[in-house]
């Protein structure tokens, strides 16, 4: 930690306070990790307990007197720098958020979690939605109970909302999920009709060796920059993820299914945008309130920055082609044609995460009604497969044939982060965006990655988002770098010029 950057007294008074908040976070982010990737089954009774308590010490740390008068008189300094405002902004927002939760509320949500999660995975192996229907219900309780304690002005749910994306209200979402809703469905119906863009390809179906692919996804993060065994790790979890425990050390995950190769290669440059995010904070925030991404709408637009606009872009196929070639013997049969084709591919399909560009958002309007009926209305838990299934053959005219197709996809509820899924589409749309932005500063955006010349990529993306950590809120660092918010008509006008013109 640097004196360029904390400079006021009372700042690093509160920094020498924080640090032991981090660290209980720290061990969560590490339970959290094992719990998905080496945890025996078992272990949830004693793991569950565990990260309860650790969430109620953590809570106590964050309200001693002693740190909140520290917050409160470094608040009415009037020369604090940026840096130091950001410090402040972001612990009254973890003040305000722990100050709401009674301990006891604090304990149950946090064994509550681990264990739905573990039912979750039971559920969806055995595809039986009754053995996570009592986890559900009370996660939807849990949920409300929250909403109510952090208080809210318009609808329940805007309290969880704004848990995920500081400021977001369901006034902000709804224009631009109405747009979305409005504008996707032609253009879905026109790719669908003229059929300039295949709908399935034989690639879905051929199988792979799990170890030939390891090493594809690990040849491929090599090639994007990501530092593996320095301060990263590849493993395997039933859903991919990335966990920071630090600006040194954050972790990916992905899932092997034997066959559609696909999803497991652009789950991992997915999960390599969230991690490059992390990993180029500026390392003078260490261990600081705001040495993490500012929010889950900004983090999933790099994400999908590098799944979506780099990683299924022609000139990154050409450049992994050879490597697929190498490692998969049956890609001996197809052109780098055939992979693009692939890649691109445009129908209605019932997973989330292996949908489309096009199709992708519709998953997350289905979500978002239902999370909005989950905390808003009385809706249940036996409800929801029904109304989910109900949702989806109205938005992409397919009804999931089982649990697994359907309800049980996500393991979002089961985590108990309703109010999680619309920064989905806010990163999203945000993605392409910030094609158009790095477009006209980069004019050879698309030749340095058919070059595999990455690193002038990441750098511009270090200074234009991720070097601040969360110093300034979402909106704010959007208009700092950029100019404006969160505006669909990017995302409508990348898909048509895409996929129709």
């Amino acid at each position: 930690m640097s004196d360029e950057i904390f400079q006021k007294e009372t700042i690093k008074q509160i920094l020498g306070h924080y640090k032991k908040i981090w660290a209980i976070g720290h061990a969560q982010s590490v339970l959290g990790w094992d719990m998905e990737v080496n945890m025996p089954k078992m272990g949830i009774t004693e793991r569950s307990v565990a990260r309860g308590e650790l969430s109620v010490l953590s809570q106590s740390l964050t309200l001693d007197p002693k740190f909140l008068e520290l917050v409160e008189k470094a608040a009415a300094l009037e020369d604090l720098n940026e840096y130091e405002k950001g410090v402040v902004r972001v612990l009254q927002r973890d003040i305000k958020i722990a100050k709401a939760f009674p301990p006891e509320f604090v304990r149950e949500l946090s064994e509550v979690r681990s264990k739905a999660t573990m039912a979750w995975a039971e559920a969806k192996e055995k595809d039986n939605f009754r053995k996570f229907e009592p986890w559900l219900d009370r996660i939807i309780e849990l949920s409300k109970k929250a909403a109510e304690y952090l208080e809210y002005e318009e609808y329940p749910y805007d309290a969880l909302l704004d848990l995920y994306e500081e400021g977001l209200r369901t006034r902000y979402l709804e224009p631009i999920f109405s747009k979305l809703e409005k504008d996707l469905k032609p253009i879905l119906d026109k790719i669908l009709e003229e059929g300039k863009v295949p709908k399935e390809h034989p690639l879905e179906t051929e199988k792979y060796d799990t170890e030939s692919m390891k090493e594809v996804n690990l040849k491929i993060l090599e090639l994007l920059g990501y530092p593996l065994g320095v301060k990263g790790r590849l493993d395997i979890s039933p859903h991919p993820f990335t966990t920071e425990f630090g600006i040194h050390d954050v972790r990916i995950t992905t899932r092997y299914e034997g066959f559609d190769f696909r999803r497991t290669l652009l789950a991992v440059v997915h999960e390599f945008g969230h991690a490059l995010y992390e990993l180029q904070i500026d390392e003078k925030l260490m261990f600081s309130p705001i040495a993490g991404g500012v929010s889950l709408g900004v983090h999933e637009s790099q994400s999908r920055f590098w799944e979506n606009i780099i990683g299924r872009s022609r000139e990154f196929v050409e450049l992994i082609y050879p490597v697929l070639k190498e490692k998969l013997p049956f890609m001996n049969k197809y052109s780098a044609e055939d992979l693009y084709t692939y890649f691109n591919m445009v129908r209605p399909d019932y997973i989330r995460v292996e949908a489309d560009e096009v199709t992708y958002n519709m998953h997350i309007l289905l979500r978002y009604k239902l999370e909005k009926m989950m905390v808003n209305e009385s809706v249940k838990a036996k409800d929801l497969p029904e109304l989910w299934n109900e949702e989806m053959e109205r938005l992409l005219g397919i009804r999931p044939k089982n649990y697994k197709e359907g309800i049980l996809q996500d393991i979002h509820w089961a985590h108990a982060t309703v109010g999680y899924f619309p920064t989905y589409s806010l990163g999203t749309l945000l993605a392409t965006q910030i094609k158009s932005y790095i477009s006209k500063d980069m004019p050879d955006f698309y030749e340095k990655i058919a070059r595999g010349e990455f690193g002038p990529i990441r750098e511009w993306l270090r200074e234009k988002v991720h070097k601040y950590g969360s110093t300034y809120p979402p909106t704010e660092l959007l208009e700092r770098s950029f100019g404006e918010s969160v505006n669909p008509e990017y995302f409508i006008k990348y898909l048509k010029e895409k996929y129709l013109d």
